[in-house]
């Protein structure tokens, strides 16, 4: 009698649970109506997702997450496009793309129109007569240039810079930011003559009949000319710039953000940004530690160490450390084991690059980071260069053992097979850069490296092998931050040419979506809070025109970011006009020099890379006025 009399209420509160009453708070936002790929190995599709104060509170099936809907939830329709997660900046500079976007876009195609030394001078004209920086700044320039994709496989000379101006310093900046080229009176104001010797680390370009300087300015000797060049900006105008940066991001996607090589003025210029409420998506930023006050700048509240859950202030934190040991392979100035396949002009046939840091300084900076729960970004293009990285970090490690802050091997383009089980042993993790297969695949098998090497730069292939995670990137502005490039050079490693450089070396569309989400916020210590869409997580996502896992590969390249979506917030939207696939308009200096006048309370606030190498340091010392 007693089981009869108590089935019945067994049944009903069997039956209220099935029913799933109503949460006590509805949703700020739902989104359906389209695929839905979280990233999440245990529940990889859904469709629909559920977000509440810019987190996730409901992934799933569509009649589950409708539970959250009420009077006030904003409904989104998919419309059959995808939505996945932010993707989360690997590796770039972000304050740089700024400074991007105030130049002469001197990119070749598909980027932009330089396709050989008349192009360029013609696109340096035009930018000197629109452009209000040849008045405000005394000085022409120009970034992006690529002597490899130029018809005349060679850098401009000073003479042919003059013709675009004879009075003025004219300033073009190499696509690896490792290079530049001035005019005639760009040398004289730099003082540079027949007689000026390479400074330590670089070198200046002299014509082997005359010895007179042709323009051609290396490494270093490079960097020094940028600090006696550049203008001068103020803070609103910095602050202005970094916003142009951020602008250009969230256009691919990117809903966090790196400036992987900061001087201090940088961290400055963002913590400004930061404190005025200016930052809509999230920067991490990576000082350069061989610059003098890195080590003050590590302080609550914009840094933690790795010992905390790192945490953004207004959108802004310090994530760790940079540090730089060679060049750039395109540039050949990648320090390698062997030599280069066709040594630049100059150069003996045993040339294999340089490095730029002695050994002694890099054990130092190691054992600093594990000493102080540093992160540690290193940039080592060069195989050679990652010897001496390994090096450093196994010395490290011995004088302070059992400290883990996850290093950061940064582009890694000719890392050799039998590095990687070394970088496994150390828990080094590997960000590559698959995305020069296209940009410079072909220049690598023709000129940098020969076709054997070629075919294994970037080898994400041999990472997953061995289980390996790893990270891709992009590297802007050596490239635009464009995301789906940087999926389909993962994916397809097609060169300019069509050619494909390195079968063995692709990966899935999943594992290249998982390099840019999931495994990229695991990078930067980020995993519990974005990479993927799961209940808790921050509400970051992208929405693309179609599905990446279901479209024929050959046609990545074609998906276009309709919109980014930061904490549960639209920063980007696709305007209907917008060209699918074009590149943006550069040269944006009006626009910041109206961003100066619009934002002048942002002062209030003030006052209280591949890699750049110096660059970025000279460049943004000089920019804001401040010594270098």
């Amino acid at each position: 009698m007693l089981f009869k009399q108590w089935l019945p209420a067994l049944a009903l509160a069997t039956l209220a649970g099935c029913q799933h009453a109503p949460p006590a708070e509805p949703a700020d936002a739902i989104w359906t109506n389209g695929p839905i790929i979280t990233v999440d190995d245990n529940h990889p599709d859904a469709e629909a997702v559920a977000v509440r104060d810019g987190r996730i509170v409901a992934v799933g099936t569509r009649k589950k997450v409708l539970r959250y809907q009420g009077e006030t939830t904003v409904m989104h329709d998919l419309q059959g496009r995808t939505l996945l997660p932010g993707f989360v900046d690997a590796h770039g500079h972000v304050f740089f793309v700024g400074f991007q976007a105030m130049s002469a876009n001197l990119l070749p195609p598909p980027d932009g129109g330089v396709t050989d030394v008349a192009s360029m001078i013609e696109t340096l004209k035009t930018f000197s007569k629109d452009s209000v920086l040849r008045e405000q700044f005394g000085l022409i320039y120009g970034f992006g240039y690529d002597d490899s994709q130029l018809a005349e496989r060679r850098h401009p000379t000073r003479e042919e810079l003059d013709r675009v101006s004879q009075d003025q310093p004219v300033l073009v900046i190499h696509q690896s930011a490792h290079f530049g080229v001035v005019n005639s009176a760009g040398l004289k104001q730099l003082g540079i003559t027949a007689d000026s010797d390479n400074p330590k680390g670089g070198v200046i370009g002299k014509d082997p009949a005359t010895g007179e300087p042709n323009g051609l300015l290396e490494e270093n000797a490079f960097f020094m000319a940028l600090g006696k060049l550049f203008p001068k900006m103020n803070p609103e105008q910095a602050i202005a710039m970094l916003r142009e940066g951020e602008k250009l991001y969230t256009r691919y996607g990117y809903t966090t953000l790196q400036d992987g090589r900061s001087a201090p003025m940088h961290v400055k210029i963002a913590e400004a940004a930061a404190n005025a409420g200016a930052l809509r998506a999230d920067i991490v930023s990576y000082p350069d530690i061989l610059n003098p006050g890195v080590a003050e700048l590590m302080v609550p509240p914009f840094y933690h160490n790795v010992d905390s859950q790192p945490q953004y202030h207004n959108h802004f934190r310090i994530g760790g450390i940079k540090l730089t040991l060679d060049g750039s392979p395109q540039g050949k100035t990648a320090w390698l084991t062997e030599p280069y396949y066709q040594p630049p002009e100059g150069k003996g046939a045993d040339y294999a690059g340089y490095g730029v840091v002695d050994d002694d300084k890099v054990v130092e900076v190691y054992t600093q980071a594990l000493e102080n729960r540093w992160q540690t970004l290193t940039h080592a293009n060069g195989d050679r260069a990652i010897d001496q990285m390994i090096m450093g970090w196994r010395e490290a490690e011995a004088r302070v053992p059992g400290v883990d802050v996850r290093p950061v091997l940064i582009h890694g383009q000719t890392l050799r097979k039998d590095q990687i089980p070394v970088l496994q042993e150390l828990g080094i993790f590997p960000s590559l850069f698959p995305m020069h297969t296209f940009y410079w695949g072909d220049w690598h098998r023709d000129s940098v490296l020969g076709p054997e090497r070629a075919e294994n730069i970037s080898p994400t292939g041999w990472l997953r092998e061995r289980g390996m995670r790893f990270t891709t990137h992009h590297d802007a502005p050596v490239a635009l931050p464009d995301s789906m490039r940087v999926l389909d050079a993962t994916v397809n490693r097609t060169t300019r040419s069509g050619r494909v450089l390195g079968e063995n070396q692709k990966v899935d569309v999943m594992t290249a979506l998982k390099a840019m989400t999931l495994w990229s916020a695991w990078q930067h210590f980020e995993e519990d809070s974005k990479g993927s869409i799961e209940v808790g997580k921050l509400a970051d996502f992208v929405v693309l025109s179609d599905n990446p896992l279901t479209v024929p590969p050959a046609t990545l390249i074609d998906l276009h970011v309709e919109e980014t979506i930061k904490e549960g917030a639209n920063i980007y939207h696709r305007a209907a006009d917008d060209s699918a696939g074009a590149p943006p308009a550069l040269g944006l200096a009006p626009a910041l020099a109206a961003h100066a006048h619009d934002h002048a309370h942002e002062h209030d606030h003030y006052g209280g890379d591949g890699c750049f190498a110096p660059g970025l340091e000279v460049i943004f010392h000089r920019l804001t006025g401040t010594p270098h």
